[in-house]
């Protein structure tokens, strides 16, 4: 396929809003495919090269993009600065500015998507000594054979900004609308191939090439994480055992969520996020070689710190020293000890256990665990229908200086994501929203080298996109302001005077006084007072809260119209 073609679906992709004509244009676009480039599209659509999961990203900082442009078309790099500033699109720049390079149009050959594609994986694998140098020359060769129009999209897929509105729903609905006759079976069966593989381009390949049962015969494999099954919020424990009768009260611990996948004597640890972090946690590898009986099996739990001399559990914030440590995890080890609670198995020894209730899957887990006293445990359970005995156990978590309890349903099968149903989380009251940071600003006096104010935005789950909602400049410490200074400045897009643009990557927990209507934002919302919280590392920017949940709050506060 030549990437003019793709091009022209990204503009028609662009140029509607309406999630139904988005998938449909994008399902057009998948019929067209050969089985090769049928991959390498879905992966393009979604601005990536690679599966979440393989954590590999193109690395290409705005400046540099500058540079290769300035190299490219001979137009200053003062020009391109000048030109940006105005659009806040790199992509656009290009676009515009590529017209005055008579030469571009000499060349005859068109650039096919997968010489773009193979390119750009070069870029984000090139590492070592003269790895720049190699990037710039890729990517100079790339844009030496754009059109102006594909010179905007290729530059905003470089910058991870394409800015085309396709997020996973619409992803699913194109490969059925492609692929498949339009039914609820297929829907499901889709969403069940992609929480396994999360991976759409591999699910669209299976539903070309297999049809439904191929899609229906997908199974767990080792090395590959899963999507995992998320709690909803739930009023009341008197709410959910009025609906449901006996649960599994389990407490909800204040860790990183982990799934660990074991094969014989190799074990791979993800988070929730999906983020490999065997590395930084050598001493749970141990403990579940240890503690795990099973020759292989999929297994979930919480993993929390604890204090070094008491075994007293520590907060969240200090366990995440530890999730993103390139070096001295040794000593990090030390000075950071874990203690892991299990709570669920998924597959055993070649055997898909989701679709077995809740209440078998833990007697699974029981036998193949072999406890290691205050390090490898189950999560704290009871079953029962007396509300005060779950409400005692309750405050027992919360005097434990954990986050609540989970209420299972006991013949819930595991199901992936979010709002499914089956799982209730209890937990105190204090509402809050989590956000994604999309700009900030840098301080005055001594805080001029930190950014201090951050602009915060919520997501539109059917677009992908990102909808600003408040500034947020209270709640940290000092070094709190070093460190996110720290975190985002490798994100930054582009500045104008104090403010700066960055790449939606980075969630934080955020409190507030109230949810007003403000014009002055996409939201149509503002909030009054947010105040930081914490970074959520173990969400991404598509788990941050959405705006569906943003009026959800603003219309509880009483204030409709």
């Amino acid at each position: 396929m030549e990437y003019k073609t793709l091009v022209e679906y990204y503009e028609k992709l662009e140029r509607t809003s309406s999630k139904i004509e988005k998938a449909k244009i994008l399902a057009e676009l998948l019929k067209m495919c050969n089985p090769n480039d049928l991959e390498r599209v879905i992966y393009l659509v979604q601005g990536s090269l690679y599966p979440k999961y393989m954590q590999i990203e193109l690395g290409v900082a705005t400046q540099l993009m500058i540079k290769v442009i300035n190299k490219t078309i001979g137009v200053s790099r003062e020009k391109i600065e000048e030109e940006f500033t105005k659009t806040g699109d790199l992509g656009l720049t290009v676009e515009k500015l590529i017209p005055s390079k008579k030469q571009v149009t000499l060349f005859k050959k068109s650039l096919t998507v997968e010489e773009v594609f193979e390119n750009l994986r070069k870029v984000a694998t090139a590492s070592g000594e003269g790895a720049q140098e190699k990037k710039i020359n890729i990517l100079t060769s790339l844009l030496l054979m754009c059109t102006p129009k594909e010179a905007k999209y290729l530059v905003r897929t470089v910058l991870g900004e394409l800015r085309v509105g396709v997020a996973e729903g619409i992803i699913r609905d194109a490969i059925v609308e492609a692929f498949f006759e339009k039914k609820k079976e297929v829907e499901e069966v889709i969403d069940y191939a992609w929480s396994i593989l999360s991976d759409f381009a591999a699910v669209a390949k299976i539903a070309k090439e297999s049809g439904l049962e191929g899609l229906k015969n997908i199974k767990i494999e080792f090395g590959r994480p899963i999507q995992v099954m998320l709690g909803e919020k739930a009023e009341s424990i008197e709410e959910v055992v009025k609906e449901f009768g006996k649960v599994a009260a389990e407490w909800k611990y204040d860790g990183m969520r982990t799934l660990i996948m074991k094969k014989g004597n190799k074990i791979l640890l993800f988070t929730r996020r999906q983020e490999n972090v065997t590395a930084q946690f050598p001493d749970l590898v141990e403990l579940c070689i240890k503690g795990i009986k099973a020759e292989e099996c999929v297994v979930e739990g919480e993993t929390i710190a604890v204090n070094p001399k008491t075994g007293d559990p520590l907060a969240f914030q200090v366990l995440s020293r530890r999730i993103h440590r390139k070096y001295e995890i040794e000593k990090m080890v030390e000075k950071i000890p874990i203690r892991i609670h299990l709570f669920d198995i998924l597959y055993l020894n070649g055997e898909m256990l989701i679709s077995k209730p809740l209440i078998e899957r833990r007697k699974i887990l029981e036998n193949v665990i072999e406890k290691i006293e205050g390090k490898f445990e189950l999560a704290k359970q009871i079953i029962s229908d007396d509300v005060k005995e779950i409400e005692e156990f309750y405050q027992e978590s919360l005097n434990a200086k954990q986050e609540g309890l989970m209420l299972k349903v006991l013949t819930s099968p595991y199901k992936f994501g979010r709002h499914v149903g089956g799982w209730y989380k209890i937990k105190p009251t204090m509402e809050s929203l989590d956000l994604v940071i999309v700009g900030a600003t840098w301080g005055e006096g001594s805080r001029a080298n930190w950014l201090t104010s951050y602009e915060l935005a919520v997501r539109d789950p059917d677009t992908g996109n990102f909808l600003r909602c408040g500034m947020m400049s209270t709640g940290l410490k000092e070094e709190e302001y070093e460190m996110m200074t720290e975190i985002l400045k490798p994100l930054i897009i582009y500045e104008k005077g104090k403010e700066v643009k960055v790449r939606p990557k980075i969630v934080i927990e955020v409190k507030y006084q109230e949810i007003q209507k403000s014009p002055n934002y996409e939201a149509g919302y503002a909030l009054r007072f947010p105040s930081f919280v914490r970074i959520r590392d173990d969400k991404g920017p598509e788990e941050a809260d959405t705006i569906e949940r943003l009026i959800e709050l603003y219309k509880s506060q009483g204030k409709v119209g």
